[in-house]
C-alpha cells in the first residue's frame, strides 16, 4: 500500500513538474509575441515620422525565426542530446542542455525584443537619433575596386553558410546567390557536362550579388581509370587528386570551357569564382610522433619530377645544388627527397627549398585555373578560400603562399576567424589579457591590404561566431559586435558566415545531424544572430567612416620575410611581439615584402620596421637596399638581415640616401617609430589613454576625419577586463564625443566593457 501511494505521489509529482514546464514555455513565448506586437506598434509610430525601422523589422523576424526553432527544439529533445553529446565541454550535461534549449532561445528572444523596444521608445522619447541604415537589393550591388556599392554608397553584405534560400530568411540575414561546381560534372572523357547541372545553369536567372563555388573533393570515375589509381590522393582535404598530375588540368579546362561562358557577365558571379575550399598541402612528417601531422601527406612523382625541374633553375648547376644540400648528386634528374620532410630538417637547405617549391607550384595551379576562367570571362574575378592562420601561425609546410595567392586573386579572398571561448584543450597564452584570439584577424588582414590595398575583402567562410573548437551557447551578443566591428574596419567588405545548419522548420540540417560544430553554435543564439544583423546594419549607416578606415594610409610597416618564415620555427610568433605593441596605438599598421617594396609606391609608408628576421634572400636584400637607396628609412634590430635562405652570412645593408637606425626591444622600436610619425605630424591628434587590471592595453582604435572636418574615432576592446579610457585632443581643452549609433553626446571618460564598441564623433567646443 505505501509503495503504491509513493509511486502515486511520484507520478503526481512529475506530472505536475511536467506541465509546469508547459505552461513556462507557453508563457515565454506568449510574452515574446506579445513583445513583436508592442515593437510592431512602435514601428508603425514611427513610420509617420520617417525614422528608419530597419532594424526592427529585422529583429521581428529573427524574433519569428527563432520562436519557431525553439518549437522543433522542444520536441526534439534527443536529437539535440545527440549533438550536445558530441562537444567536449557540453557531453556531461547534454540532455540537460537538450531539455532547457528551446526555453533558453525563448528568454533569449525575449531579450532581444526588450532592447529593440527600449531602444525604440528612447527615439520616439527624442532622447537617441538614428542615422538610416540602406535595406540593400543584393541584386543591385556593384563590385567597384574596393568597395560594394548600392545607391551611390559604399555597403558591406552578410549571408550564412547552408541557409535555405527563403524569402523569410533572405530578406534581413543576407540574399546571396551563387553556383556550385565540382569536376565530377564532367561525366565523359570527351567532356561531357552532366545534362541536369549544364540545365540547371542555363536556365537560372542573373540572380543577386553573389560567387561560384569551386569544389576539389570528388573526381570523375572515368578520370580515375584514365589516370591511373594514384590521381585521386589527400582524400580527407578539400583538394582530392592530384593537382601535378596533367589530368587535373584536362578536367578543369573541359569544365570551365562549358560553364564559364554561361556564367560570365551574370550577377550571381560578380562576388568572383572561389578558386578552392580551404587549400592546405602539407606535405612534412614528425618523426618523434606516431602518426602524420594533420592533413599531411606525401607527393606524386608528377610532384617530383616538377621539383627537380625547380630546382635546376634555382641553382643551375647541379655542383651548386651538392654544395648547399651536402649531397652528390650526378644530375638533377638523380635528386632524391623523401616526402612527406621530417620536421626535424626545418633550417636546412632541403628544407627551405621543399617548401618554397610546394609554395610555388600551388600558386602556379591557381594561376592557371584563373587564367582558363578569365579565358571565357574577361572581367571574372577569382579569390581563394584562404585560412589566413596559414600565415599569422608560424608553419609553412602546407604549401600556401598568402603573398602571391592574394595578388593573383582580383578578390581578397579567405576565411577569417577568431577564437573566443574552447571547447577543449589548455588555455592558450591570449586568453590571460584579451576577450578573444584577434591576431588572425588584425594581423592578416592587415598584411592582405598591404599586398591588394584596392581590392573587396571577401570573408567566404566567416568562423568569428563558432568553429568546432571556440564555441559558447551563452555568448556575449556584444562579441558578435565587437569581431564584426572590428573586421569591417580592418578591411572586410563581404562575408559568408558559419553558418545556418538548419532547415526553415527549425530542424537540424541533414548535413549537420553529426556535426560536432553544431551545438551551442549561433543557430541556437537569438541574440548573437540578431546582434549581427544590427551590426551590419549601423556599419551601413556609416559606410563612409568605416571605408575611410580601410582606406587609411599604413604608415609603419613591418617587413615580412618568407624565407625566415619557412626556416624557422617561431618567426610569426616573434613578428606578433612587435605588431601587438603597435596595434593599440591608433596608427594603421601595414607589412612590407620585397615584392611590395618593388611594385609599390615606398611613399604609402614613412618606416620600415625589421625585428627577429635573421635569414633573407639575396632578392630580399636588394630590395630593402633599393628603398634606402631612394631615401628610405628602417629601423631594425641585432638580429635581422644576419643569413641568406641556407644559412650563409650576408653583406650588410647601407644607408644609402636613407637612415639605418638601429633599436632592439619592441618597445625601443614602437617608440621611435611613432616619434617618426609624430614628428611628420602623421600621428592622430586625438588621444586615448587606457587603464584596465592586466598590464597590457586591450582597446584597438583608429580615428578618421568625416565630412565636416571632425575626428571619427572607433573603439574595440578586445581586452578580458574593463577599460577606462580618457580620450583628448590635441590643441582642445573642451571637446564633446557624440556616440553616431545613438545620436547622443556621451562620456569622454568612458569605462568599456570587453567586447564593448565605442564609436563616436570627437566635437571640439569653442
Amino acid at each position: 500500500m505505501k509503495k503504491h501511494y509513493f509511486f502515486k505521489y511520484n507520478f503526481i509529482l512529475a506530472l505536475c513538474m511536467l506541465l509546469s514546464g508547459v505552461i513556462f514555455s507557453q508563457d515565454l513565448e506568449k510574452e515574446a509575441h506579445q513583445k513583436i506586437k508592442t515593437l510592431e506598434k512602435l514601428i508603425t509610430q514611427v513610420n509617420k515620422k520617417n525614422i528608419d525601422v530597419l532594424k526592427e523589422k529585422t529583429t521581428i523576424r529573427t524574433a519569428e525565426i527563432f520562436l519557431r526553432f525553439a518549437n522543433w527544439d522542444e520536441k526534439n529533445v534527443d536529437k539535440n542530446t545527440k549533438s550536445f553529446s558530441l562537444v567536449n565541454s557540453y557531453k556531461k550535461e547534454a540532455i540537460k542542455m537538450a531539455e532547457d534549449l528551446a526555453n533558453f532561445e525563448r528568454n533569449d528572444v525575449n531579450l532581444m525584443l526588450d532592447k529593440a523596444i527600449l531602444e525604440l521608445q528612447a527615439i520616439v522619447d527624442k532622447k537617441a537619433f538614428r542615422k538610416n541604415s540602406p535595406n540593400v537589393d543584393w541584386s543591385k550591388v556593384t563590385v567597384d575596386n574596393d568597395q560594394l556599392t548600392f545607391n551611390n554608397r559604399p555597403v558591406f553584405l552578410a549571408d550564412y553558410t547552408w541557409k535555405p534560400n527563403t524569402k523569410e530568411l533572405n530578406e534581413f540575414h543576407g540574399n546571396q546567390d551563387g553556383f556550385f561546381l565540382t569536376p565530377s560534372y564532367v561525366i565523359k572523357e570527351n567532356g561531357t557536362i552532366n545534362p541536369r547541372k549544364l540545365d540547371e545553369l542555363q536556365s537560372k536567372p542573373d540572380g543577386s550579388l553573389g560567387f561560384i563555388f569551386m569544389n576539389h573533393k570528388g573526381v570523375p570515375k572515368w578520370a580515375k581509370e584514365k589516370y591511373g589509381p594514384n590521381f585521386s590522393m589527400r582524400e580527407d582535404t578539400y583538394t582530392a587528386y592530384d593537382i601535378d598530375n596533367p589530368g587535373a588540368r584536362e578536367i578543369q579546362t573541359k569544365l570551365l570551357e562549358k560553364v564559364v561562358p554561361i556564367m560570365a557577365g551574370k550577377k550571381y558571379s560578380k562576388l568572383g569564382y572561389m578558386l578552392v575550399n580551404e587549400p592546405h598541402f602539407y606535405t612534412y612528417t614528425d618523426a618523434k610522433k606516431k602518426k602524420l601531422p594533420w592533413a599531411s601527406g606525401g607527393a606524386s612523382q608528377f610532384t617530383i619530377e616538377k621539383f627537380k625541374i625547380w630546382l635546376s633553375k634555382k641553382h643551375q648547376n647541379i655542383a651548386t645544388l651538392n654544395s648547399i644540400w651536402n649531397s652528390n648528386f650526378k644530375d638533377f634528374n638523380d635528386v632524391k627527397i623523401e616526402i612527406p620532410i621530417d620536421i626535424s630538417l626545418q633550417g636546412t637547405p632541403i628544407w627551405f627549398d621543399w617548401n618554397s617549391f610546394n609554395m610555388d607550384r600551388v600558386t602556379d595551379w591557381y594561376g592557371f585555373l584563373k587564367s582558363e576562367i578569365t579565358k571565357h570571362d574577361a572581367t571574372a574575378k577569382v579569390h581563394l578560400k584562404i585560412m589566413p592562420n596559414l600565415w599569422t601561425d608560424n608553419q609553412r609546410a602546407h604549401g600556401i603562399d598568402l603573398e602571391a595567392l592574394t595578388d593573383l586573386s582580383g578578390i581578397i579572398g579567405n576565411d577569417s576567424g577568431a577564437d573566443h571561448t574552447y571547447t577543449w584543450g589548455k588555455p592558450h597564452e591570449w586568453q590571460k589579457n584579451y576577450a578573444f584570439e584577434w591576431r588572425e584577424l588584425c594581423m592578416g588582414f592587415d598584411f592582405m591590404k598591404s599586398v591588394s590595398p584596392n581590392k573587396i575583402n571577401f570573408n567566404s567562410e566567416l568562423h568569428y561566431l563558432s568553429t568546432v573548437r571556440s564555441r559558447n551557447l551563452y555568448l556575449d551578443p556584444n562579441y558578435a559586435r565587437a569581431s564584426f566591428w572590428l573586421a569591417h574596419s580592418y578591411g572586410m567588405t563581404a562575408s559568408q558566415i558559419w553558418y545556418w545548419p538548419r532547415e526553415e522548420n527549425g530542424a537540424i540540417s541533414k548535413k549537420a545531424l553529426n556535426d560536432k560544430g553544431y551545438a551551442g553554435s549561433n543557430i541556437q543564439q537569438p541574440r548573437v544572430t540578431n546582434e549581427v544583423a544590427m551590426t551590419l546594419i549601423d556599419l551601413n549607416a556609416n559606410a563612409e567612416e568605416i571605408m575611410s578606415m580601410q582606406r587609411q594610409r599604413k604608415p609603419l610597416r613591418i617587413f615580412y620575410s618568407k624565407t625566415t618564415a619557412i626556416n624557422k620555427d617561431d618567426h610569426m610568433d616573434q613578428l606578433f611581439k612587435l605588431y601587438e605593441v603597435l596595434n593599440f596605438e591608433g596608427t594603421p599598421l601595414g607589412f612590407v615584402t620585397k615584392d611590395i617594396i618593388k611594385k609599390q609606391d615606398s611613399k604609402n609608408w614613412d618606416v620600415v620596421l625589421i625585428y627577429n628576421t635573421p635569414f633573407v634572400t639575396n632578392d630580399e636584400i636588394i630590395e630593402l637596399q633599393n628603398y634606402l637607396n631612394s631615401g628610405g628609412k628602417i629601423i631594425i634590430d641585432t638580429k635581422s638581415l644576419l643569413k641568406n635562405e641556407y644559412g650563409k652570412s650576408i653583406a650588410n645593408l647601407t644607408s644609402g640616401k636613407g637612415e639605418i637606425i638601429k633599436l632592439n626591444s619592441t618597445d625601443e622600436i614602437k617608440s621611435k617609430a611613432i616619434s617618426i610619425l609624430k614628428d611628420k605630424k602623421l600621428y592622430p591628434e586625438i588621444a586615448v589613454s587606457e587603464t584596465n587590471s592586466v598590464d597590457k592595453k586591450g582597446c584597438i582604435w583608429r580615428v578618421v576625419k568625416n565630412d565636416a572636418g571632425n575626428s571619427v574615432l572607433s573603439i574595440v576592446n578586445v581586452g578580458k577586463t574593463d577599460a577606462t579610457l580618457k580620450i583628448t585632443l590635441k590643441g582642445s581643452e573642451n571637446i564633446t564625443c557624440k556616440d553616431i549609433i545613438k545620436g547622443i553626446n556621451v562620456s569622454t571618460t568612458p569605462t568599456l566593457k570587453p567586447n564593448e564598441v565605442y564609436f563616436v564623433e570627437v566635437i571640439s567646443k569653442k
